[in-house]
């Protein structure tokens, strides 16, 4: 059981012609063409099974003529009929007329490469920004009541970014389902989905009033069925499985420098994800904007997989925002240091961006206020919330003025020959959009300053780097873990501390189980929903 999702093919332009498919139903589900299900689906449901024609060719043809694409039909006669049937489908998939406009954008955004921002730059003003630090505790428990109210509500849900897979780790499957060695052996999905039930049983406790946070997954076309069989195998964690919806993040073609798409072998168009700001995209594409609406949903708390301390759907984020009216909102961390390569929120000729660590001058970036904090400090940690209102006025209309991020990449080809080489430098372009750039369409933007040791700690690369890494993650967490106890009144001997979700999500109610009791790592406070992995 994964909820029913309309997906629209591709890039196609119209969403006149759904194509309902589960996503994916089951692991089984194989089309005709052996697509994965939940994968793009062919226009129309026959076309896996039929063989393309002379007619079918010369109209492809013709139509890729107009917009310079001829030569994706160039290997053609060489093509088994499966490889025609791939090809064509390759070639449906992308939306033509829109495509040389991308190609154009995107050269546009890429000749703007380089050109540094400080003279039209403003930090975020105090009014818009709110530091957990600093802010009256009474001020914060009033938010997170009002989180928790609209929780009870059934108005909150959660998008989670789980497209990537943990190459860098070494690890060739989601990275949402990587366990970092914590000595639950719990994994990134685990956790987060422990959260969301910790966060429904809380909001029922404050108003009486059990509330279900809808989980949207972004997965890619490489992680959706591994990422649902996992689900499956796991009884959805203890969620229900009509709250939890898979949705694929779509894709965009690679270009060489002069506009024409690249072939990835004879039959295949070369693509790539188009960035997690493609979510707005695949939401509207596959039904999940009309599935908020459906549900009732107004808020969405927005996030990636790999930050193993997020505060899924936080109460105190939400009810701020609420109260606020935003729109749009990011959470953000304190810069560590100027040099930190992290983009920052701030403010560019009047409207809210995401400036990146190579847009501003090191003179900026060292800039500070008088009270020795950084001027330009609010570090990006995406970690966003939208309300369903913007998400539609995206879906309708600011999704086509997205800006487009250009990266030269070494792109495997075919050659004339029909050898599929990889080049060993740049030889074309993949375009992505970025999440973070919908905040200038915001009439309402907030931002909240949280302590990055209580809520940021990236999952990015292997131990070998020695930061955002396995052990970094999983000692970030056992210090906070540590620090909770003994917020409550405990004391821990040694370091090596971790909480289930069941028993906390954000260190409340800890002082009848710990408060003038002392613990020896390691630690692990468990509830009897956790189950003891023989190895503790």
């Amino acid at each position: 059981g994964c909820a029913l999702v309309t997906t629209y093919s591709g890039t196609q332009q119209s969403p006149d012609n759904p194509t309902t498919v589960f996503l994916p139903h089951s692991p089984n589900n194989q089309s005709a063409s052996g697509e994965k299900p939940g994968g793009a689906t062919s226009k129309s449901p026959n076309a896996a099974k039929t063989s393309p024609t002379m007619t079918d060719y010369l109209s492809l043809h013709s139509r890729l003529a107009q917009v310079g694409q001829e030569h994706l039909l160039k290997f053609w006669p060489e093509l088994t009929n499966d490889e025609r049937i791939d090809l064509v489908r390759d070639i449906e998939e992308l939306n033509l007329d829109e495509i040389k406009l991308y190609f154009d954008r995107a050269t546009v955004s890429m000749n703007e490469n380089g050109i540094k921002l400080d003279d039209r730059l403003q930090p975020l003003p105090e009014g818009k920004l709110i530091s957990i630090a600093r802010a009256p505790l009474e001020k914060l428990d009033a938010y997170r009541d009002e989180g928790l109210l609209q929780i009870s509500n059934g108005h909150v849900a959660v998008l989670l970014m789980a497209g990537g897979q943990g190459t860098r780790l070494g690890f060739d499957h989601p990275k949402g389902m990587y366990d970092v060695g914590l000595q639950s052996r719990k994994t990134l999905f685990r956790i987060q989905a422990e959260r969301i039930l910790k966060l429904e049983e809380l909001a029922q406790e404050a108003n009486g009033k059990r509330g279900h946070i809808t989980w949207y997954i972004m997965t890619s076309e490489h992680t959706v069925q591994p990422t649902y069989d996992y689900f499956v195998a796991n009884n959805f964690f203890g969620l229900k499985a009509e709250n939890v919806l898979l949705f694929e993040q779509g894709s965009l073609p690679c270009f060489e420098y002069d506009g024409r798409i690249i072939l990835d072998e004879k039959h295949r168009v070369a693509r790539a994800p188009d960035g997690n700001g493609g979510i707005y995209r695949a939401m509207k594409r596959q039904g999940i904007l009309d599935d908020m609406q459906k549900r009732g949903v107004l808020y969405l708390h927005a996030h990636s997989v790999d930050n193993i301390l997020i505060k899924v759907a936080d109460p105190v984020f939400i009810g701020y925002c609420v109260q606020e009216k935003a729109d749009c909102a990011a959470k953000v961390v304190e810069k560590a240091a100027p040099n930190e390569a992290v983009g920052v929120v701030a403010i560019v000729d009047g409207k809210y961006q995401v400036v990146e660590y190579s847009e501003i001058s090191a003179k900026t970036a060292e800039m500070r206020n008088s009270d020795g904090r950084l001027t330009f400090s609010a570090g990006n940690i995406c970690n966003h919330f939208f309300s369903s209102n913007f998400l539609q006025k995206i879906g309708s209309t600011y999704e086509q003025e997205l800006k487009l991020h250009v990266a030269k990449k070494k792109i495997p080809f075919v050659d004339n020959a029909g050898k599929r080489l990889t080049p060993d430098k740049p030889n074309g372009i993949k375009i992505e959009k970025f999440v973070f750039d919908v905040f200038e369409f915001a009439q309402k933007f907030v931002a909240m300053e949280v302590p990055r040791d209580e809520e940021f700690s990236a999952l990015k690369n292997s131990d070998a780097a020695g930061k955002d890494c396995p052990s970094t993650a999983r000692s970030d967490l056992h210090r906070l873990h540590k620090k909770y106890i003994e917020g409550a009144g405990g004391i821990v001997h040694g370091e090596v501390c971790e909480i289930s979700p069941f028993v906390t999500y954000a260190g409340e109610n800890l002082a009848s189980h710990v408060e003038g009791k002392s613990f020896t790592s390691p630690v692990y406070l468990r509830d009897s929903r956790d189950p003891l992995h023989g190895h503790l």
